[in-house]
């Protein structure tokens, strides 16, 4: 099974313009001070945080597209937070003097959500207003600035009607100027042109997926991607003591949320909507239980189960998971995502040998299109627009 690489080391992004006001007000400001601003406005800053938290891990049942090949997973979400290099960073005055250059090249583990995680929690709550730095503010301003850009991208390139103008050019300009990463974290060259990934799922052929049926198990692959990666990395290595520093979200206390909305994403991808609480009639899940198959009705039924009960042991884990990742419940939690993902492995493997087959291929096509707008695109959509509503309350931070 293929998982994302869970050390995500360096990306390589660019913060491209956007129709926001600057954070940086006072450029000749002596950048040690603290900031300005009310608690309330980073309270509000917190919240938002965790909203556009959500977002991204309800989408991390198809990091494969946009969010691979441009390099945005890793951009945006390398954990943990390589949090020497960002205290050091958060006093050169220097390497912050052009802040939209330096995140051009700056290693992907002090960006994206856990680089503002890291400035605006500790233990769980936000940080007191008295704690922000002038310096810090202007860091995690841009941040948030790029953050947004490249939601913005992920929904322009799942997007087959490109109905957003400004967010696909956003995209055209963010694919035209950003380099490719390699597992090392060192940049490989430029992207290479925009793609539409909403079409080419669409439509079998015209791009990474040769058959309908193809982009179908695509779907299941990419849940089993993340059902692993929660179980054996997320919460594995910490809980066995192989890296009891691999913690997730551990300054706001979000680590079981984020868990608990990655096999969210799953449900979603499976049941053919956002915020799915049934299969709706165009998913994967709903034809295999209409198939009128008694193999594939009986695994379909397995996955339902076995989704509801993953989900139930994680929600049912002791929290904080960065106080408590060696309790027992941790175990209980992975054994439960361990069944779902051999539950859905059972299942891909029964509808890849319909491979070829018409009447199958014409349904998956129903499946994918729904998929994409109902599920992908619904997300990215919620994603980028609430990266902007972040992006625009942290820069309300300073009065």
């Amino acid at each position: 099974m293929k998982h994302k690489n869970y050390l995500k080391m360096a990306a390589v992004a660019v913060a491209l313009s956007v129709s926001f006001s600057s954070c940086s007000k006072d450029d000749d400001e002596n950048n040690v001070t603290i900031v300005t601003g009310t608690q309330a406005a980073l309270d509000q800053a917190c919240n938002d945080w965790k909203t556009a938290r959500a977002d991204w891990e309800n989408s991390e049942a198809f990091l494969f597209g946009a969010a691979d090949v441009y390099s945005i997973d890793p951009h945006t979400d390398t954990w943990p937070v390589a949090a020497n290099d960002l205290a050091d960073v958060l006093r050169d005055e220097k390497a912050m003097s052009n802040l939209d250059d330096f995140i051009k090249t700056a290693n992907s583990g002090i960006l994206g959500y856990h680089g503002l995680e890291y400035v605006l929690f500790r233990g769980g709550q936000p940080r007191q207003i008295s704690q922000i730095t002038n310096l810090e503010y202007n860091y995690i301003c841009a941040v948030a600035k790029d953050l947004y850009n490249a939601t913005a991208t992920l929904e322009a390139a799942w997007d087959s009607k490109e109905s957003n103008t400004e967010r696909h050019q956003i995209a055209l300009t963010y694919v035209a100027t950003h380099n490719s990463i390699n597992d090392e974290g060192n940049a490989e060259g430029a992207l290479g042109s925009f793609q539409n990934f909403g079409k080419a799922f669409k439509n079998p052929g015209s791009g990474d997926w040769a058959t309908a049926l193809e982009a179908t198990l695509e779907i299941i692959s990419g849940c089993q991607d993340i059902i692993g990666e929660v179980g054996d990395s997320k919460i594995g290595l910490p809980y066995t003591g192989e890296d009891a520093t691999y913690i997730e979200s551990p300054y706001a206390y979000n680590s079981i949320t984020d868990f608990y909305d990655n096999i969210v994403s799953c449900k979603n991808a499976l049941y053919g909507q956002k915020g799915a609480t049934a299969p709706n009639d165009k998913s994967l899940i709903y034809f295999c239980l209409n198939s009128g198959n008694s193999t594939l009705v009986n695994q379909a039924n397995a996955v339902v189960s076995k989704l509801d009960v993953a989900l139930a042991k994680i929600k049912a884990m002791k929290a904080p998971f960065a106080l408590y990742y060696s309790d027992a419940s941790c175990k209980i939690a992975i054994d439960a995502l361990g069944e779902l993902d051999d539950a859905l492995g059972a299942l891909s493997e029964t509808l890849n040998g319909y491979a070829g087959n018409e009447t199958v291929e014409a349904q998956c096509k129903v499946i994918n299109e729904n998929y994409v707008d109902n599920v992908v695109l619904a997300t990215y959509r919620a994603l980028a627009d609430n990266a902007q509503t972040l992006y625009q309350s942290i820069v309300k931070i300073k009065n």
